[in-house]
């Protein structure tokens, strides 16, 4: 199914004001209806390795994928959508592929990078992620973050050690307690959500909301909601003025119309013998 006339995509990517190059990677299949975005971590160009093997892998896979299995069909053992273990099963092999890299090249020891990826399909939106990558949904005026940071900072919070006012200013920002390439096998968290025609969902490197409030981004997209390009490229240029430390890359999904499944029975057919 072709979602390029009912999903509106624009994104941006900068290496920041004070890094040198950009680790971040970012690719995007309105068609079907597929975004990813990696945040790499290594020395030298390590993390750009890293994040650009995750974004080629699970992209190229998953369009090819996509084509053969229905996403919205229920997969038998687990009873969640089929687009959640097709998400896993490439995660996987992505982290494979870095791990690998990183044991095999010296240059590259150590490197890996956070991830978060998103299918849309049959009116919902599966949402993967790993570290501190996150997704945002922007429904109306309610703006929400959808996805929660595998990290130090965050799980600090969960136990009450700090309050999320305090993480603010916390030095902990960028520890990551899960990464993909950094152990042989790692777990995403993966999670479906109903979408609503007029829903703007935001993925987006640390670089974001490290340097911008939740508050701020929200209120941005709100503004510039009519221009998704403009938004991308304002959210991104508020980091900067704020800082800019890190490398900042966002990703922005308009639901355009309902692209709900055909559930005809000749759809369900040949569903069913794929």
């Amino acid at each position: 199914m072709n979602l390029s006339q009912a999903l509106e995509i624009a994104s941006c990517t900068d290496p920041g004001i004070v890094r040198s190059h950009n680790e971040d990677s970012i690719a995007a299949d309105a068609a079907k209806g597929l975004v990813v975005l990696a945040d790499g971590m290594g020395g030298y160009n390590a993390g750009e390795v890293a994040s650009g093997m995750a974004t080629t892998v699970i992209t190229t896979e998953l369009q090819h994928l996509l084509e053969a299995t229905p996403p919205y069909k229920i997969e038998p053992e687990s009873g969640a959508p089929w687009a959640d273990k097709l998400l896993r099963d490439q995660i996987a092999k992505a982290n494979t592929s870095i791990f690998q890299a990183a044991q095999s090249q010296p240059q590259y020891s150590g490197m890996g990078t956070t991830l978060v990826a998103a299918v849309f399909y049959d009116n919902q939106v599966s949402v993967a992620h790993i570290g501190d990558s996150r997704a945002y949904r922007l429904r109306g005026e309610a703006f929400e973050q959808l996805t929660r940071d595998h990290s130090l900072l965050q799980e600090q919070i969960d136990s009450g050690m700090i309050t999320p006012e305090q993480a603010k200013f916390s030095q902990n920002k960028n520890l990551v307690t899960r990464a993909l390439g950094i152990d042989p096998a790692v777990e995403p968290e993966i999670h479906c959500h109903e979408v609503r025609i007029g829903d703007i969902y935001l993925l987006c490197s640390d670089g974001l909301n490290d340097m911008v409030a939740d508050e701020d981004i929200g209120m941005t997209l709100q503004t510039l909601s009519a221009n998704l390009r403009l938004a991308a490229q304002q959210l991104v240029q508020m980091a900067n003025d704020n800082g800019g430390r890190d490398n900042v890359s966002v990703i922005l999904v308009r639901v355009v119309r309902d692209y709900a499944a055909p559930r005809g029975w000749l759809s369900r057919l040949f569903s069913w013998l794929k």
